[in-house]
């Protein structure tokens, strides 16, 4: 069985390259669109600027990211005086929704579960010792996380 957070970005690529080819998305050169050219592009060596077919999918990624967490946050209850009670079946379809623009952002730049993993790995370390350091807004640094990578 391949590894769960392995396929995760496998399935959404191929969503992804569905939607593209089924709405008759295409780049710069007038290709159908792929995430493997989104990929190859962040990843490539030329620093990549505002007018970019990355930046453009990045922010369009974040935008849809950004209005699933306004949906999850209208599903949750703020009226303590309320009867209401949760709808956990559909929170936690909303949470999987985010996950599928997540992941649609992580493979945008250039990143796969590996090198989320290895990111992640070393900003959790970075957090702790931010933690253990008596972590504030008076001294935090982003220095530590140049070296993340």
């Amino acid at each position: 069985m391949p590894d769960k957070f392995e396929e995760l970005f496998r399935l959404q690529e191929v969503l992804n390259n569905f939607v593209f080819t089924k709405q008759d998305l295409r780049d710069k050169n007038g290709k159908v669109l792929t995430m493997a050219a989104l990929r190859e592009q962040a990843m490539g060596a030329e620093p990549l600027g505002p007018n970019t077919e990355v930046n453009e999918w990045l922010r369009k990624y974040l935008e849809a990211l950004t209005d699933e967490s306004k949906e999850l946050g209208e599903e949750l209850l703020w009226k303590w005086w309320s009867k209401d009670k949760l709808d956990m079946q559909n929170i936690r379809v909303e949470i999987v929704d985010q996950l599928h623009f997540w992941l649609s952002l992580a493979i945008t730049a250039g990143m796969d579960a590996e090198k989320v993993f290895d990111i992640y790995v070393q900003k959790n370390k970075v957090n702790i010792e931010r933690q253990n350091a008596g972590y504030s807004k008076e001294n935090k640094n982003e220095a530590d996380n140049r070296g993340i990578g």
